[in-house]
């Protein structure tokens, strides 16, 4: 598997790169998280555990002058990959960078081999549910009240990787 070593401009930002990540990463995403996803943030532990987990775990993050402003991980393993997260930081939002995480996300899970690309969604993330939609996730089922505290439902949504063209992911070709 190719890993993103190389360092591409983000075509709507010019100052924003995708890089692999690293474990000198950590400190800045355990503190976006709980600004991301408050109640479902993961530990610096669980951090660690994420990058131990290569090479079926690949992660990228999108850098700003220095700054870590969003990040996507997958998980590959068979003929399903699984997207394990993808986040952009408040200040980063509606310039591309989500999109360009999912091509990179989508990219991987194609070098892989795998046929779906898997993932799972709070019910209430509006943002989000536009952002799978637009690259051609369709929901598969619901995890009824699977996000504590709050009750919230999960969906489970999947994109088939057999019918998308080599230009799907042109632009995160790393």
């Amino acid at each position: 598997m190719t890993s993103p070593e190389a360092v591409r401009p983000v075509t709507s930002m010019p100052e924003t790169t995708l890089r692999e990540m690293t474990w000198r990463d950590i400190p800045s995403l355990t503190d976006l998280e709980p600004l991301l996803f408050a109640d479902d943030a993961w530990s610096e532990q669980t951090w660690w555990a994420e990058l131990a987990g290569r090479p079926r775990r690949s992660y990228v993050v999108g850098e700003r002058s220095g700054t870590v402003v969003g990040y996507a991980g997958i998980d590959c393993g068979g003929e399903v990959a699984d997207v394990m997260t993808i986040a952009v930081a408040t200040c980063a939002r509606g310039q591309g960078l989500g999109s360009a995480l999912m091509r990179w996300l989508v990219a991987q899970a194609r070098r892989a081999g795998t046929e779906y690309l898997m993932l799972e969604v709070r019910a209430d993330n509006a943002l989000a549910h536009r952002l799978y939609s637009t690259a051609g996730f369709s929901q598969l089922a619901v995890r009824r009240k699977y996000y504590q505290p709050g009750d919230v439902d999960a969906l489970i949504m999947r994109m088939s990787l057999r019918d998308l063209t080599d230009d799907t992911t042109e632009d995160v070709t790393i």
